[in-house]
């Protein structure tokens, strides 16, 4: 960095990283490039991101601003894989967000069962009283290839009841985010929803 001379077109930096706006513009405006916000975002990926954003700004008045809260998959590559994307319980409450866990393992879901890979979870972050996904956490063996699901829902507000209502392939592991929605569907069920189900059962569907 020392070597290019930006200081010469006036590009100035701070603590050695150069100082780049919502607009990914470094102090002199014409300059443009990616920028990386803090070392929870120092991935690749969002390098790639902010410079596909920063070229889509150089030829055009309209510019492509950066997200306040860029929706960022975070993967550990074990085995299995760790798979984050959005907030956690921790961070959304940090900003006043109430939020529920919905947890599925993946004992449930038939074709980890049948490769033998069954050690592992998903886990749904909502908030509270809603299907709206703030976060989630994917423990499986190609989670960090799943995860861009509910990223992509996260992103365009999609809730976890519009995932659940795509169709996914039987038997895949994706599966597990249909097996997901099925189970926050239950939980609205209140209690005389489910006496009146219970009774509809016992009269319609006794085999007695």
């Amino acid at each position: 960095m020392e070597r290019l001379g930006l200081e010469a077109a006036g590009v100035g930096d701070h603590a050695r990283r150069r100082t780049v706006n919502d607009r990914y513009q470094t102090s002199n405006s014409t300059h443009l490039r990616d920028r990386r916000r803090g070392p929870a975002l120092q991935f690749t990926h969002v390098a790639d991101a902010q410079a596909r954003r920063a070229a889509a700004n150089a030829p055009s008045s309209a510019w492509v601003a950066g997200q306040s809260r860029p929706v960022v998959p975070r993967v550990t590559y074990t085995s299995p894989e760790v798979a984050h994307v959005g907030a956690t319980p921790d961070e959304a409450q940090a900003r006043g967000q109430a939020v529920e866990v919905l947890r599925v393992d993946l004992t449930a879901n038939d074709r980890s069962v049948l490769e033998g890979d069954d050690a592992g979870f998903l886990k749904v972050y909502l908030a509270s009283g809603t299907d709206r996904i703030v976060g989630a956490t994917l423990v499986a063996a190609h989670a960090g290839e799943m995860i861009g699901e509910l990223g992509v829902a996260i992103t365009h507000g999609l809730g976890l009841g519009k995932v659940g209502a795509t169709i996914h392939a039987y038997p895949t592991q994706s599966d597990v985010f249909r097996r997901a929605a099925d189970t926050w569907r239950r939980r609205k069920l209140t209690s005389s929803a489910k006496a009146l189900f219970a009774t509809w059962f016992r009269l319609f569907l006794s085999t007695d």
